[in-house]
């Protein structure tokens, strides 16, 4: 009986999901067709807004270069969203294991992140030059402090009588991490991933903005001189699916190591 009723719950599960995923791409279906039919019916320029099927012809020039840049703001965004993460969970390990060290850190942690980033895009790019590497410095210092805080909580609250029930069996704070706080804390950890993942997308763009030679920040700075607004839509488009990707990617993570814990309680 337990093994069936198990069994049912997962099928209506995955049965909620699938129709909760064909309501989400028929409702931005649905968007994308009103946009095309009222360009269509009022005439609007298509310097002022393309139509969809006009941003889309855009992919088939060479001149955009559309993978190329693609996949350099795909590192960025990757490669700041991934040093963020592991910076933010180790950051708030360390918190959570010395008070003292929270209490210096944290506060100065919290006062640098109030500084715009965008502010400080130009020194980075005068530290570090410009390039990928700075992009990627940028998408970090935005997306990793939401993991630290959320890391940070959630690891801090964790039952105290688990973690008195190790310590009495004299565990070490490694096997408390592993075996107590670190699962009691990847509710907390994968929240503060998914806004990380979101904040990512930004902090690369930013980068890519203030200087660089690749990259789609790179080609709508280019392409805005001329007026080309179907190649910028395009590359909003495609930064749009960037971050859908990234956050599903995480979503997908937490629902494989975060919802069946739940489920079996």
């Amino acid at each position: 009986m337990g093994k069936n009723s198990e069994a049912e719950t997962m099928t209506a599960a995955g049965a909620r999901s699938t129709r909760s995923i064909a309501i989400i791409l028929i409702v931005h279906l649905a968007v994308i067709v009103l946009w095309q039919l009222l360009v269509d019916a009022f005439a609007v320029p298509k310097f002022i807004l393309p139509s969809p099927l006009a941003a889309l012809s855009t992919l088939g020039y060479a001149k955009y270069a559309w993978v190329s840049n693609l996949l350099v703001t795909a590192g960025e965004i990757l490669g700041g969203f991934v040093l963020g993460a592991a910076v933010g969970v180790a950051l708030a390990l360390i918190f959570t294991w010395s008070r003292p060290v929270a209490l210096i850190l944290l506060p100065l942690f919290v006062t640098l992140n109030m500084i715009p980033k965008v502010a400080m895009g130009p020194l980075v790019i005068v530290w570090f030059s410009y390039g990928i590497f700075a992009n990627i410095l940028i998408a970090f210092s935005i997306c990793f402090f939401p993991i630290l805080l959320t890391t940070a909580r959630g690891l801090s609250e964790v039952e105290p009588d688990l973690l008195d029930l190790v310590r009495s069996l004299r565990g070490s704070r490694w096997t408390l991490f592993r075996k107590i706080q670190l699962p009691g804390s990847l509710p907390y950890v994968f929240s503060g991933m998914k806004v990380g993942a979101i904040l990512a997308v930004a902090g690369a763009i930013v980068g890519e903005f203030i200087a660089s030679d690749r990259g789609l920040g790179y080609l709508m700075i280019q392409v805005q001189s001329a007026l080309d607004t179907p190649a910028m839509v395009m590359a909003v488009v495609l930064l749009t699916l960037l971050g859908v990707a990234l956050y599903g990617l995480v979503l997908g993570l937490e629902r494989l190591f975060v919802v069946p814990d739940i489920r079996l309680q």
